[in-house]
């Protein structure tokens, strides 16, 4: 295994550290004025300015689409050559969008990519790549425990030419944005069929009669607006027939495909923003004196900050190993170091977080700091795309086949 970075990734790195510094830290404050100003207006689910006016910049720069590994479509990297740029963005919550490499975007993208017919191609995937719409992934359900996907009970009758969708979905993230046209749904095509073919995957435009947006869920006191995380009812929704994705009872390979690399861009960038908390923790302690010395000369915070650089390396080596298994090969292979940077990652953000909070006293905790919705963050990854638990027994599984009884 050779982690080093290829020249290519040498120097789009660079080119992306040069945009952050230029484009996306200046504008943070920005960012949040722009929330606060359509909130009161009234307009809390509005795109906001700074983000789209930094689209085409990142465009024209050649910084968009880079998690793409479709060369034709995308940069035409591999996850490991990717996951340097995503651990950039993922230094700032908001910038992957201006990239367009923002969940759930990029996994929709994949799956149309792999799975989608010329036509889905044509109507939805054109224009995510252009980043004209966004779109959204409606599968947890809030009636069922969804950490096992084969409990979801949302349906999907074929009736003729069409599909009619009935169930209730929350957790779909992005469909709070004006700018979310199409949803991925996994409902059940098939009850009495075995139990992983029972579920598929269709295609619903976002103004199909009988969608109805129940109410935006907050995440630990955040709305996330204007991206949001909805649960959403469908109501003898209709759909055209050719919305479906690869056929009937294949959505659990559908969602295969899409998860693995999904979740290992969350890992990425979770990577990332815990070397922002890493640094924020560095500078506060250096700058604020209690008891007569600097925070930072205290043994706890030297402790905590070492402590901080060793795991976030060790997570970085981690996902790093898992993304070059993923690329020579594939999925299914890494499937075991996908599941442990899914487990280490985001519990290593979450406790570097909880340092730099600490360390930051009273001011951890408002909105002077990022670092209470940085945590927010990081905790919600430990429920994305499959729970800790899930993880560590498919973890748990695949050791104690090594030492099984032949």
């Amino acid at each position: 295994m050779d982690f080093g970075y290829s020249a290519r990734t040498q120097a789009l790195r660079e080119a992306v550290m040069a945009f952050m510094d230029e484009h996306v830290f200046p504008n943070e404050a920005r960012y949040w004025a722009e929330l606060e100003a359509n909130t009161q207006a009234g307009k809390r689910w509005t795109p906001l300015p700074v983000i789209e006016e930094l689209k085409p910049k990142a465009r024209a720069a050649g910084l968009w689409n880079l998690f793409l590994p479709d060369s034709s479509l995308g940069a035409g990297l591999t996850n490991q050559e990717y996951a340097p740029l995503a651990e950039l963005m993922g230094r700032v919550l908001w910038s992957s969008e201006v990239f367009n490499c923002s969940a759930p975007d990029t996994g929709n993208m994949e799956v149309l990519v792999r799975y989608g017919t010329p036509e889905q191609q044509e109507r939805w995937l054109k224009p995510l790549l252009a980043g004209e719409i966004r779109s959204g992934f409606a599968m947890t359900e809030p009636a069922v425990a969804s950490s096992d996907a084969t409990n979801i009970e949302a349906s999907i009758t074929r009736d003729g030419e069409d599909y009619v969708l009935n169930g209730r979905k929350w957790w779909t993230s992005g469909a709070g944005d004006p700018r979310c046209k199409v949803l991925i749904f996994m409902g059940k095509t098939d009850p009495d069929a075995p139990r992983h073919s029972q579920q598929s995957m269709i295609l619903v435009p976002m103004d199909t009669p009988g969608i109805r947006i129940v109410r935006p869920l907050t995440v630990m006191g955040y709305d996330d607006a204007p991206h949001g995380h909805m649960e959403i009812e469908f109501d003898q929704v209709r759909v055209p027939a050719a919305n479906l994705l690869l056929g009937e009872g294949r959505g659990f390979e559908i969602a295969q495909g899409r998860l693995g690399p999904g979740r290992i861009h969350h890992c990425m960038r979770l990577i990332g923003l815990a070397e922002r908390a890493l640094g924020l923790m560095c500078q506060r302690a250096l700058s604020r004196t209690a008891f007569g010395r600097t925070i930072a000369q205290q043994t706890v915070t030297q402790e905590r900050i070492a402590e901080a650089r060793c795991m976030i390396e060790q997570a970085r080596l981690l996902t790093l190993k898992a993304a070059w298994m993923m690329d020579v090969a594939g999925n299914k292979t890494a499937k075991a170091e996908i599941a442990m940077i899914k487990v280490v990652a985001p519990q290593m953000a979450c406790q570097v977080i909880d340092w730099a909070m600490q360390v930051h006293g009273g001011a951890g905790l408002c909105q002077d700091f990022p670092l209470a919705y940085y945590y927010a963050q990081a905790r919600t990854l430990r429920f994305a795309d499959g729970p800790d638990e899930v993880h560590r027994n498919a973890i748990a599984k695949l050791e104690l086949g090594k030492h099984a009884p032949r």
